[in-house]
């Protein structure tokens, strides 16, 4: 399973999405679209959205903290 998070450092539902995910033992990688500009592309690209978190389940693109949604998809 491929899970990205497109996140900032100051974002607090960015650190919740993580939270959540390292609660449920999900490996993550973790991309810092303030200090990536490649990344922040790749992220409006897939998600058609500036803000985070964006979370990428298997090429799932979720905007915002959706516990449900990421639920879902972790199943």
């Amino acid at each position: 399973m491929a899970v990205k998070v497109y996140s900032t450092p100051t974002c607090p539902w960015c650190k919740t999405a993580k939270d959540y995910l390292s609660s449920k033992q999900i490996r993550f990688e973790d991309v810092d679209v303030s200090a990536n500009r490649d990344a922040a592309t790749e992220m409006v690209n897939k998600s058609g959205q500036r803000g985070v978190p964006v979370i990428d389940i298997n090429g799932n693109i979720i905007v915002g903290f959706d516990k449900d949604r990421i639920d879902t998809l972790l199943d």
